[in-house]
């Protein structure tokens, strides 16, 4: 275990491309290289203290998905060795190791591919008001986290600010091409569907979840992470009860706390204190060895 949270990666020579809200992005040629640092975020802001080993468990989860989805769909991944990295990155280990991803660049897809299997969040907001989900129809009397009869895919698009917002299939379709819409939906529902059997087997529930897609040389490829508790929802299976809100193998524990605090969330969060961050550490190691029947956190 790490003391301490990686937040930032800096390297002498080279500067990011890009920094999200958890990860940095670097330029490798023709390749990208991902990594997943241990910064968190609760309602679009990032908090000034981090998850210590975050950034690894989230990769190693990442890694051990793509690995059970190779003959499904193209992953950009290229490589987690960082032997096979440039070679400023092989010099800072402590960085770098065990949370960064080499990856083909893609043309990305500007609609995130959200597929439900569970009625939860905003999915559950839409049904309780108007009997849909992202405008499609669903059965009367369902229930806070009711099953669904099918997984549902209700696409999503990102705004300036970083919220997810709704879309339909259709409007999906629109805007990305109706062929690479449907071919990108129907990878996403196999992706998903191995997933929740494989989780299902280990007594976790696959809620939903999103993944992002591209194209590179014409041919569909599965990018960024997959099936994290970043972006998704992990039940505890022994725990399921249909009807209320379900404990989660996720950042609540951050969430739960900030909404103590008279927080504005319009400003800088406060520090997380340090028994929100080992609990928090906690969910994380505890799905990440659940689903991987790994011990090395």
């Amino acid at each position: 275990m790490s003391d301490t949270a990686l937040t930032e990666t800096h390297l002498p020579n080279r500067e990011p491309v890009a920094r999200g809200k958890v990860r940095d992005i670097y330029d490798a040629e023709d390749k990208l290289i991902i990594v997943a640092t241990d910064r968190i975020s609760a309602f679009d802001w990032i908090n000034p203290v981090g998850i210590p080993d975050k950034g690894k468990l989230l990769t190693q989860m990442s890694l051990f998905w793509f690995d059970q989805m190779r003959d499904l769909v193209k992953i950009h991944l290229v490589s987690a060795d960082l032997a096979d990295f440039p070679a400023d990155f092989q010099a800072a280990p402590e960085q770098f190791d065990g949370r960064s991803m080499l990856v083909y660049k893609c043309e990305m897809f500007a609609v995130e591919f959200v597929i439900r299997g569970y009625l939860a969040g905003s999915g559950w907001r839409e049904y309780k008001e108007k009997g849909t989900v992202c405008g499609l129809p669903l059965p009367a009397g369902l229930v806070e986290s009711s099953k669904l009869e099918k997984p549902l895919f209700t696409p999503a698009t990102k705004a300036t600010d970083g919220h997810d917002i709704n879309i339909s299939p259709e409007r999906a379709g629109e805007i990305i091409g109706k062929e690479w819409a449907a071919s990108a939906a129907a990878a996403a529902e196999n992706v998903y569907l191995r997933a929740r059997d494989i989780a299902e087997s280990k007594s976790i529930i696959l809620c939903d979840t999103k993944f992002e897609f591209g194209t590179r040389d014409g041919e569909l490829m599965l990018a960024d992470e997959i099936l994290t508790p970043d972006s998704s929802r992990f039940w505890p299976a022994d725990q399921y009860e249909p009807g209320k809100p379900q404990p989660s193998y996720d950042k609540q524990f951050v969430r739960d706390w900030l909404e103590t605090t008279g927080w504005d969330k319009n400003s800088p969060p406060p520090p997380l204190p340090d028994d929100i961050v080992a609990k928090t550490r906690e969910k994380y190691v505890e799905a990440y060895r659940k689903l991987t029947g790994r011990t090395d956190f």
